[in-house]
């Protein structure tokens, strides 16, 4: 596996014009953020040696690399996941490639549902922590030279980015939210039932993606920041259904705020340097990272 990884990497590097060092793997609804992208340079998954092909309505199937904000970026326009079949092999080997490729920072972005009360439909909220809710675990099996065998966890996505996320928000006036991520296989959406477990086990959103992805970066060492779009509502007293055309909708209408707040970040993060924060208080992380 890791041969035909880096016979992918050398597939692309041979035909790259730019040299990014941000990555961005926009979910669904969220991919008109390539229309941000300018001296775009398009390669179709299909036409990738090695690459899954995404099988998902709002997933359009490219990379495309070009720049954003002046920056140069590799963005994926469509992702894989568990529930359409593919192994989690396949369903991180994109970040596999993009390791290879250079990249040394992940911007991840996601529909979710939301958990927490106190968020609303059309909330972005910043990853703060995740819970890996799937039945295989993208590490599994011979591990990759890349990183340990048995990688720490802890601050898997990145304090700074965080922080800097932050500020942009306030300095713009976008709302944010904090919480953390659970990730499931899905594809069916969430019970009544499996929506109130997941907030009593203490996630704040719930999707279908993310997590494995998230799991195989921070093995790279690859620093990531994830966020979500708030795009349905569950586990509360009102049972209310949800279908996948209305998640789209959700996510295109709070794409203008989401783009406004990745490319900023996108531009800034490249002054932003990773490093291990002390002093933070796990038990109620995001009283610092609203500060």
């Amino acid at each position: 596996m890791y041969s035909t990884i880096q016979d992918t990497a050398s597939w692309l590097k041979a035909r790259m014009t730019t040299s990014p060092k941000t990555a961005i793997i926009l979910g669904t609804g969220l991919g008109q953020l390539a229309s941000e992208i300018t001296d775009a340079q398009e390669i179709a998954y299909s036409e990738i040696p090695n690459f899954p092909v995404s099988t998902v309505e709002g997933h359009s199937g490219k990379l495309i690399f070009g720049k954003l904000g002046g920056i140069d970026i590799m963005a994926m326009q469509g992702r894989f996941h568990y529930y359409e079949g593919y192994s989690m092999k396949e369903v991180t080997f994109p970040v596999r490639v993009m390791y290879e490729l250079g990249i040394k920072t992940l911007f991840v972005s996601n529909a979710a549902g939301g958990m927490n009360p106190g968020f609303k439909i059309g909330d972005l909220m910043v990853i703060t922590d995740h819970i890996n809710f799937f039945p295989e675990h993208p590490l599994r099996g011979k591990n990759f030279p890349t990183g340990p065998r048995f990688p720490d966890m802890h601050q898997t996505y990145d304090l700074e980015l965080i922080r800097l996320a932050g500020q942009i928000a306030r300095e713009k006036g976008i709302r944010l939210q904090y919480g953390v991520y659970m990730g499931v296989q899905g594809p069916t959406f969430e019970t009544p039932a499996e929506y109130r477990m997941y907030r009593t086990l203490g996630g704040d959103t719930v999707g279908m993606s993310t997590v494995p992805e998230v799991i195989v970066a921070h093995h790279c060492g690859i620093r990531v920041f994830g966020i979500s779009i708030v795009t349905d509502l569950g586990g509360f007293d009102i049972p209310v259904e949800v279908s996948h055309e209305e998640v789209q909708e959700a996510a295109n209408k709070a794409q203008p705020v989401m783009t406004e707040l990745m490319r900023e970040m996108i531009v800034r993060s490249e002054q932003v340097e990773s490093k291990t924060s002390k002093g933070i208080n796990e038990n109620h992380p995001t009283h610092h990272w609203k500060k």
